[in-house]
């Protein structure tokens, strides 16, 4: 059983960005709402309180019994989980005179206090808060504090609780991992080792046991998630894993036969399945966005229905597949959740992310304790093809979403050549990885040109080219001019029925990464 930290959410736009960060020490942790505690069990070494959109002060604020946790587990409280610890025990938390948020840095340190060990004076933290720890009770000892907040960070004499101001999980907090460091490895004692590798040998152990001689059906997109999942599967029960890889018409230049031919070599049980005429069919005249992706997304449930029928009657006598693979990561799983109780809804993006009761299938999702970074790190453990660890993230309709207006052949044949063009230049050039998701969009416009002596009145198409780390916020990447210029020049010299190239230059929010 691994050793793990637990992190109590109180609401935190930063919650998850700690939990990357004890996983950046090898240590495994777990996010769980504040009013759904888990099993606290010998695994656990730790717990840190998060911080909250609350006040302390305020009715209905997040409110825990961490009584009986406190004398079993060291305690990280972390701004609003600080100045919670601090009130509770008997201290005074009031509104801060100015409100403190930005850059500040530590005119004080206990450095003879374990938590601060190694962290200098004069370092640079990041407070985020409308409220400040004004008093504390007679048994915390304040061991940082800047010029302008006295309690930055304290000890409750005589435990492990500790309660810091500020946020060590940003960047902006220079000696912010030297801390956690010290909380996670130090005080709660963990081994830092929770790797890449030992994930994987976990894993395909605990499917082995799981699964048994069982048979699972997974529908595989080309993208990271699911190849991922598929080989830790198949590495546990070889050829009882039965994927499926349609092509509904909508994905990019060639990606069918080189994504298909990759999951050959590694000695997958695949089958492909050409179901675009099914597509383009239902398809035909549909502009509306939301209604594209509802049709796209009950037409792969049929398509996946009668492929997984199809395996269900070559299987032997007595046999049945009775399980469904899924790429499901982590942050699904906390968007599903809310500090408010369970969410009406689950997010249900993934390829076979509605399957309807009659496909009677439990379900097995080998990653969905994993962030994105840390299943490539696992693929790349188990030496799945490169060029798809490195894929940019593609959406499930596919292009369908990136040409606006109705869908049909031709218009997805021209952007999929204009992308292939605008892809293939990024790569040439290094951008490619330096770039979090590009993608071409066909517009449903036309315009005016001159190619040659004639007029010309064709299509325009759009670049898009943005940085993120989860997709949740996203800026738009400063290409260069001469890159844009060659990229610009080679579609509309190649690709016919294009006479304007425009660049997208608007981030998330407002803008979506998508156009649709």
């Amino acid at each position: 059983m691994s050793e793990k930290i637990i992190i109590l959410d109180f609401g935190s736009q930063y919650t998850q960005l700690i939990a990357r960060r004890v996983r950046e020490l090898n240590v495994y942790c777990e996010i769980h709402p504040f009013n759904n505690l888990p099993d606290f069990d010998d695994a656990v070494k730790g717990i840190i309180f998060s911080g909250s959109p609350f006040s302390v002060r305020q009715e209905g604020a997040p409110q825990i019994d961490y009584t009986e946790l406190q004398q079993r587990f060291p305690i990280l409280g972390v701004c609003y989980g600080a100045q919670y610890l601090a009130q509770k025990s008997g201290g005074e938390v009031l509104p801060s005179e100015i409100r403190e948020y930005g850059r500040a840095n530590l005119q004080f340190v206990d450095t003879s206090n374990e938590l601060l060990s190694g962290v200098p004076v004069q370092s640079q933290v990041w407070m985020s808060h409308g409220d400040t720890i004004k008093e504390v009770p007679a048994n915390f000892n304040i061991i940082a504090s800047t010029d302008k907040v006295r309690v930055a960070a304290y000890h409750v004499a005589g435990t492990r609780t500790y309660g810091i101001q500020f946020h060590p999980e940003v960047t902006h907090s220079t000696d912010g991992q030297v801390l956690l460091k010290n909380f996670v490895v130090g005080i709660c004692g963990c081994a830092q080792d929770w790797t890449s590798t030992a994930f994987a040998e976990t894993t395909i152990a605990e499917l082995k046991e799981q699964l048994g001689d069982d048979h699972v059906i997974m529908a595989l997109s080309g993208g990271v998630d699911s190849t991922v999942a598929a080989v830790l599967l198949h590495e546990a029960i070889g050829k009882n894993l039965h994927c499926i890889f349609v092509d509904h018409g909508l994905l990019r230049k060639n990606e069918y036969e080189q994504v298909l031919d990759s999951y050959k070599n590694m000695g997958l049980n695949i089958k492909g399945i050409n179901a675009k005429d099914l597509f383009y069919g239902r398809l035909a005249g549909v502009s509306e966005p939301e209604q594209k992706r509802k049709i796209i997304g009950a037409s792969f449930i049929d398509v996946f229905d009668q492929a997984a029928k199809d395996i269900q009657n070559e299987l032997p006598d007595g046999l049945e597949a009775k399980w469904l693979g899924q790429g499901t990561i982590y942050p699904d799983i906390i968007e599903s959740i809310s500090v408010k109780g369970p969410s009406a809804t689950i997010k249900s993006h993934h390829n076979v992310g509605g399957l309807p009761d009659f496909m009677k299938l439990k379900v097995v999702e080998p990653l969905k304790t994993l962030f994105k970074d840390e299943v490539r790190r696992v693929g790349k453990t188990l030496e799945v093809d490169p060029n798809i660890l490195g894929r940019h993230p593609f959406p499930g309709p596919g292009l369908a979403i990136r040409v606006l207006g109705d869908i049909t052949e031709e218009k997805v044949r021209i952007l999929q050549e204009a992308d292939d063009i605008y892809i293939r230049n990024l790569k040439e050039t290094g951008w490619y990885d330096k770039v979090w998701q590009a993608g071409t969009i066909f517009l449903p416009v036309q315009s005016v040109g001159v190619m040659g002596d004639e007029r010309t009145y064709e299509h325009v198409v759009a670049l898009r080219a943005v940085g993120s780390l989860d997709g949740m916020t996203a800026d738009w990447i400063h290409l260069p001019y001469d890159l844009l210029a060659k990229i610009s020049n080679e579609i509309i010299n190649h690709v016919k029925g294009i006479n304007r190239v425009v660049y997208d230059i608007s981030s998330k929010p407002p803008a979506t990464i998508e156009w649709e």
